[in-house]
């Protein structure tokens, strides 16, 4: 297995498979790509998975292989002949490819309620090569669905690296529901979501609950202890994360439709323990026409600009949490110091409240969508909550700006080194068993007074707290320091002149005089 990040760790083949498949694509947008590759990918996994139970029930004379019963009992979809993975690659090179994959994928949707309005169909449209089509069928040839491929989370692989490097292809427009990895584990490292009811009101592609499901199982905790409410207003998007929820088997509750979370709450009355989520950062156009939102109960620390939903996102959170929940949540790095009249009013009620529990600003290029520098917000009811000290009256800063390492040219990610450097200073700050002893370090961690924050306006940039990071001595002594850079930088100098005497001669040796 090549490794080239302990938080990006391929299976080999991932990037083999996306560079055939995009070859593929030819001249279709990536946005419109995705769902076809990724409709494909789920209807192998659902096939396989029945396909080697229909295997075994062959075997046992008292079980029936075309009843749907014994399938649905131990957690696999029912899939109609006419939906098998078998019956769609013999058919892959013929011309009406496209209608029988939507007539397969409608087929599951009837025999699967909670597959109900969320699988692509529209592989027949004209515009869709089914040469091509036919040969991404070829191409995924591989087990994703058995109990082996099952084991080792192959399809969830994939899954990832091709979202992973649709965002990286689309840009900004696939960035909107793609967070990087290592961005949602820190989030979900940090306030550590075991058991209860976990929320993302912009849920995006899901990614935010599967890791939470992968930290329940690397502390073998119980998944059936969590309960997922999520909310996404595209409905493509809406669609992808039901399927990415469907693969890992996990329960949720995505609402009946994609909705707006501002103006169409499909969970008025939740209140959540957890809540994670990277909200589209500083959008202009959220607000109504007809002034329905001004009113909103959700806007108990002050009405938010209409220019920009940071503040927002923020209180919908905040109007969404249990009496002891915390929200973690990335927002841009203006969120911290915007001195916009109603934002700073907003920031310094919430900061009142005692509800601002840890601000963490981050390195830049860890997303696909945007340079803009982001941080981390942690928002929480309770400072004094079970299992906790008391911190009332106390806020974490902690400037992580200098950590990650840069994957490729542009983007930047954060090792599970990084991460737990973050969370486990967090933790020992709130004073969580085995978490050690939480101490200030210069230039990366402050425990703030509230009474600090006031006196620096209610500004919550951590490089305000942190100060800046001590230097090592080296022992030298300053004199002879001095005397030994001024003779390496006579040196440079030297060496300058040299170089430059050599490029005026070669300037004259062929007609140029400098």
């Amino acid at each position: 297995m090549a490794v080239s990040n302990n938080n990006s760790a391929e299976l080999g083949f991932e990037q083999n498979l996306w560079q055939m498949a995009d070859k593929l694509r030819n001249n279709m947008d990536a946005a419109e790509y995705k769902h076809v590759v990724l409709g494909l990918l789920f209807l192998k996994y659902i096939s396989d998975a029945f396909e080697e139970k229909y295997e075994e029930l062959k075997q046992d004379e008292w079980s029936d292989p075309e009843d749907p019963d014994e399938y649905i009992a131990h957690n696999i979809f029912w899939v109609p002949q006419e939906a098998r993975w078998s019956r769609i690659k013999e058919n892959a090179k013929k011309p009406e490819i496209g209608q029988l994959i939507d007539n397969a994928m409608l087929a599951l949707e009837k025999e699967n309620d909670s597959l109900k309005g969320v699988l692509p169909k529209n592989y027949a449209r004209p515009e869709l090569d089914k040469t091509k089509l036919g040969e991404i069928i070829d191409l995924f040839s591989f087990k994703v669905g058995d109990k082996e491929g099952q084991a080792k989370d192959i399809l969830g692989r994939v899954y990832e690296y091709f979202l992973n490097n649709f965002a990286s292809a689309e840009g900004k427009k696939g960035g909107q529901f793609y967070t990087p990895r290592s961005v949602v584990k820190l989030l979900v490292e940090m306030i550590q979501p075991y058991k209860g009811r976990v929320y993302d009101p912009c849920c995006g592609s899901g990614g935010m609950f599967v890791q939470s499901l992968e930290f329940i199982k690397s502390h073998q905790g119980k998944i059936r202890d969590l309960s997922v409410y999520g909310q996404e207003s595209n409905p493509t998007t809406w669609r992808l994360c039901k399927m990415n929820l469907a693969i890992r088997g996990i329960d949720n509750n995505l609402g009946e439709r994609a909705a707006d979370t501002f103006f169409h709450d499909l969970h008025k009355a939740l209140r959540a323990d957890y809540i994670l989520a990277n909200p589209p950062f500083n959008v202009s156009d959220y607000w109504d026409e007809d002034g329905t939102l001004a009113d909103d109960v959700r806007w108990r620390y002050g009405e938010p600009p209409k220019g920009n939903a940071n503040y927002a996102w923020i209180q919908h959170m905040v109007s969404k949490l249990a009496p002891s929940g915390t929200a973690a949540f990335v927002l841009a790095n203006g969120s911290m110091s915007t001195n916009q009249s109603q934002e700073v009013k907003i920031r310094k009620a919430l900061i009142e409240a005692d509800l601002v529990e840890a601000i963490v600003t981050l390195p830049g290029q860890l997303f696909y969508s945007t340079q803009i520098p982001v941080c981390v917000w942690v928002i929480t009811k309770n400072k004094a909550a079970k299992g906790q000290r008391d911190r009332k009256g106390e806020i974490l800063f902690i400037d992580a700006r200098k950590l990650g390492q840069m994957v490729d040219r542009v983007h930047r990610e954060l090792s599970d080194e990084d991460i737990q450097k973050i969370a486990q200073t967090f933790q020992a700050w709130r004073g969580q068993k085995d978490a050690g002893e939480y101490e200030d370090i210069q230039g990366f961690c402050k425990a703030a007074t509230l009474e600090e924050v006031r006196e620096h306006e209610y500004i919550l940039t951590p490089g305000r707290y942190v100060g800046i990071e001590e230097v090592e001595e080296d022992g030298e002594p300053f004199a002879e320091k001095m005397t030994r850079l001024t003779a390496e930088l006579k040196e440079q100098f030297a060496k300058s002149r040299e170089l430059e005497e050599e490029i005026k001669k070669n300037l004259r040796g062929i007609g140029y005089e400098f």
